[in-house]
């Protein structure tokens, strides 16, 4: 008897990241998912729950905390640790700083993105992770477009594009040298659409970022910057109150948002499917020069 069901184009975005996921659990010894609060990363805590679940999951949440967050995300990211009743462990790139490994940036909007990395290689030094799950897609920049799903990272965290592996027909090679870890993109295949399409199919709750709301912003090479305690106003600055949202979450000085009215995931789904700007359009450390993402990946960086 042969069947006419077939998978829909989520279903089968969603296989594939549920077999990832247990392809991590099956090949490695101790694993993490990169957990921020963001949009992305908390479609990949959903997709884990329906791996695993009723069981435990086979590696904890962590969170490398660069202290220039959100208070949204993070009071989020707390909330759905304690409600699925999963481990979190949180790092603090000012616990970094504090030691002189990292050297924090000057000036107006100092980001921490990039020594984000120093924490994150203490962190899977410290845990003796072999692999981190994480939440990029190949769809947010042209760096993440040459990662395979498995993206190997030496023994100093770091990624050469030459040598990814060959990964044909959901073939993933897990081995790896000691002192070396992998960094896995379960939902690399997915795009910023399918991702809202997925959270409306299933019904996933995000944080108020996301959605339209009223904030305080400045003006910055044409992009909207919320107003923080992590930047530097000047009498230059001009500070206005605007309907935004955040399209893509990281740290408060170099995240913009979009001014928007889409205060559901109906209308937010209607407003990609028009925009003109890529998602990562908003993030002001991915401007700093043409190879910007792939220089902090070379780094560390996830």
């Amino acid at each position: 008897m042969t069947s006419n069901h077939r998978l829909s184009h989520l279903d089968q975005l969603e296989s594939e990241a549920i077999y990832i996921l247990r392809e991590v659990a099956a090949q490695f010894e101790r694993p993490a998912l990169l957990f921020s609060g963001g949009k992305d990363s908390i479609c990949l805590v959903h997709l884990a729950l329906k791996a695993f679940r009723p069981g435990k999951f086979p590696f904890p949440l962590v969170h490398i905390d660069t202290g220039h967050n959100f208070d949204e995300a993070l009071e989020f990211r707390d909330a759905l640790a304690e409600r699925i009743g999963e481990k979190l462990i949180v790092r603090y790139v000012q616990d970094s700083i504090d030691q002189g490994k990292a050297v924090e940036e000057k000036g107006k909007f100092p980001s921490r993105n990039a020594i984000q990395a120093v924490t994150l290689l203490d962190t899977i030094a410290e845990f003796k992770f072999d692999a981190c799950i994480g939440g990029a897609r190949r769809d947010e920049e042209k760096a993440r477009a040459k990662e395979r799903i498995f993206s190997v990272r030496d023994e100093f965290g770091s990624w050469d594009p030459k040598l990814q592996r060959p990964e044909l027909w959901n073939i993933y090679n897990g081995k790896i040298h000691v002192g070396e870890n992998v960094r896995v993109f379960p939902i690399s295949n997915w795009t910023e659409l399918d991702v809202w399409e997925y959270i409306r199919k299933e019904k996933i709750d995000l944080p108020s970022l996301y959605f339209s709301h009223q904030r305080e912003i400045v003006w910055r090479e044409e992009l909207v910057f919320p107003v923080s305690k992590f930047i530097s106003l000047d009498g230059n600055d001009k500070v206005e109150t605007r309907t935004v949202r955040f399209r893509t979450v990281g740290d408060m000085t170099c995240t913009a948002a979009v001014e928007s009215e889409a205060n559901s995931v109906d209308d937010i789904i209607r407003e990609i499917q028009v925009s003109r700007t890529t998602e990562r359009g908003s993030r002001l450390d991915d401007k700093r020069s043409e190879a910007a993402m792939e220089e902090r990946k070379k780094g560390g960086y996830f």
